[in-house]
């Protein structure tokens, strides 16, 4: 009810492309089955794009009717703050007009902090280069008990929560993501949900909410057996439609992951106060380095398909929620 009250009964979503730049990293979260080292094991090898393949990706989503492109990889030992300049100006020489959704606050703050910069001055430099939003990633949970095990080299609590309120003090809004089911408990999450409100009621910066189910297939705390093996389907549930009511009615939006929850677990969120299915994402990497199943590419006929059996409508929407009015060229088949 409250879903319908506040964004209506039109599901919508955003035709994206990801590029993930490069799966090398320095840190060492533990729930990380994407990151590599510079070695081999089989998940495959550590690789680095070229600059010029960056582009030629955003090109390629341009002509299959992308809107956006999704760009985030691990802190490369090699990576600074120009790095993440130099990747937006190689999307924008590619596909100009494109939105570029990018980079996380882990991104954010390494590349502020190689050049000695405030995230204000860096953050404003990167919107000039052509940055338009950014992904609430890293977040995992905003509390340090958990992070101190899952990513204790990673920015923590505050520092996510200062690189989003510099976001949004400079006009670039963001998403906010909470990523659960693996060594936190139900306080963990309350903590998150109301950080991210809190958040919200002093910047009004995020522009969705999207809950991310641990996938735990090849998750080295998993493997080793320090984890549990993702929330219960309840649990994931639970947490979309407590998150609805918790944000109401500062974050309107409530995004579920076809890459996490798959198709039937989509139609559920979408009756338990969920009205967003995100971005078809065409090259989806990080959850399938991870073990999950649900595949590379979501089309605009398989969020259709979904929407209809939750019996809703589907209208495809801009990265911040406008309307599209042009139809846009429609998805073939996954780029692999």
């Amino acid at each position: 009810m409250l879903r319908a009250q506040t964004a209506g009964e039109t599901v919508t979503f955003v035709v994206n492309r990801n590029i993930n730049y490069t799966n090398i990293c320095l840190h060492r979260c533990t729930f990380c089955a994407f990151s590599k080292s510079g070695t081999k094991d089989l998940r495959g090898p550590a690789y680095v794009l070229p600059d010029e393949e960056v582009g030629r990706r955003a090109a390629e989503a341009v002509a299959r009717g992308a809107t956006e492109v999704c760009m985030q990889g691990g802190i490369h030992p090699k990576f600074d703050g120009h790095t993440y300049h130099r990747l937006l100006q190689a999307v924008k020489s590619a596909a100009p007009d494109i939105h570029i959704h990018a980079f996380s606050p882990l991104e954010i703050a390494h590349g502020a902090k190689s050049l000695g910069e405030p995230l204000h001055r860096y953050l404003s430099r990167l919107k000039d280069a052509g940055l338009a939003t950014l992904p609430g990633t890293a977040a995992e949970i905003l509390d340090d008990e958990v992070r101190a095990v899952i990513c204790p080299d990673k920015v923590n609590t505050a520092q996510w929560l200062d690189v989003m309120r510099a976001a949004h003090d400079v006009g670039l809004r963001s998403t906010a993501t909470i990523m659960f089911g693996h060594v936190d408990g139900y306080h963990h999450w309350a903590r998150h949900l109301l950080a991210i409100r809190d958040l919200q009621a002093e910047t009004g910066g995020f522009t969705e909410f999207v809950p991310l189910p641990f996938v735990h297939m090849e998750a080295p705390m998993w493997r080793k057996g320090l984890s549990r093996s993702g929330p219960s389907f309840r649990e994931a549930l639970l947490m979309h439609a407590v998150a609805r009511l918790v944000l109401h009615p500062l974050i309107p939006n409530i995004q579920a992951s076809w890459v996490k929850l798959g198709p039937d677990g989509v139609v559920a969120a979408l009756r338990a106060g969920v009205n967003d299915l995100g971005g078809t994402l065409m090259d989806e990497s990080i959850t399938r380095a991870a073990g999950g199943r649900n595949g590379q590419l979501c089309g605009q006929d398989q969020m259709a398909e979904i929407a209809a059996r939750a019996g809703r409508p589907l209208a495809q929407r801009t990265t911040t929620y406008g309307a599209i009015v042009a139809p846009q060229t429609k998805m073939a088949g996954a780029i692999l």
